[in-house]
């Protein structure tokens, strides 16, 4: 599936993408949204990716708190406020947000831009604890065109299966957005670059940094957001604990390039027909 919003980017070929990373306080959802502000401060980009779960916090301990912080994607506040956001600096967000959908809530990462909510995309693969709070995804992985790029939505541990961000490659995606909360030191910024590299994708991952305490383990979120590219090098990065938002321009049209090398081209040369099986 495939939706086409916005334009181009101004200056054709090119597209600034970027990412903010720092310390959601967990509950305390408007100190969140007017840090991001901060953050954003006065850089400009075309897209911008958040980190999971940003606006909440993370380390839910009942059912309870995830009651009274989760929202519709439809007509909750703090997306509404992203949007307008989106309208004043004529931008485009993916942040990750605790959904509710009628009993039933899902971690996941919505598409803001000036013409609204575009679409919203729930986590697939639930990692450790969020298994007592959030419902696994329940759709499937979707291409959205912004600005005229393909994009494509993952959260966190989604980055440990390539099958996620090879369908999305393989419908036709340039980049992968990816908000996370990474624990886990050096992994997903590997798996990621891996990810950028097997499906010649740019790759943008928003981490979070900080600790929550909230029960035990206590969590120290690991940083480290990274922009990567189609090769799978490193265009930015930051570091473990910074708290900042970071800009790239990027000519999203080398994600069309699948060659290896003048005979090999990496979605050409699959051999669907000798591994479906294994993969149901």
């Amino acid at each position: 599936m495939s939706l086409a919003v916005g334009t181009r980017p101004a200056k054709l070929g090119a597209m600034r993408v970027g990412y903010v990373q720092f310390a959601p306080v967990f509950g305390e959802k408007e100190r969140n949204l007017r840090r991001i502000v901060e953050l954003l401060d006065e850089k400009e980009a075309d897209l911008w990716v958040l980190p999971e779960l940003c606006t909440t916090g993370y380390q839910f301990t009942k059912e309870e708190e995830l009651g009274e912080l989760a929202e519709t994607a439809s007509g909750g506040p703090t997306l509404e406020r992203m949007v307008r956001l989106a309208r004043e600096r004529n931008t485009y967000f993916v942040l990750g947000f605790a959904e509710r959908a009628g009993e039933r809530f899902y971690n996941s990462a919505a598409l803001l831009g000036p013409e609204g909510l575009i679409t919203v995309y729930r986590k697939a693969h639930l990692f450790f604890r969020e298994k007592h709070f959030f419902a696994p995804g329940d759709r499937p992985f979707e291409v959205v065109r912004v600005r005229g790029i393909p994009l494509g939505l993952l959260i966190c541990y989604d980055h440990m299966f390539p099958e996620a961000a090879r369908v999305l490659a393989l419908q036709g995606a340039w980049i992968l957005a990816h908000s996370a909360n990474f624990v886990l030191p050096g992994l997903g910024q590997l798996t990621m670059r891996v990810r950028a590299l097997e499906n010649r994708v740019f790759v943008v991952t928003a981490n979070r940094v900080g600790q929550e305490a909230r029960a035990e383990p206590t969590l120290t979120f690991t940083g480290m957001s990274q922009i990567v590219d189609p090769t799978g090098e490193i265009l930015a990065t930051s570091s473990p604990t910074a708290e900042e938002a970071v800009v790239v321009e990027i000519e999203p049209e080398r994600a069309r390039d699948k060659k290896l090398t003048p005979l090999n081209d990496l979605f050409a040369d699959r051999r669907p027909e000798l591994y479906r099986e294994l993969l149901r």
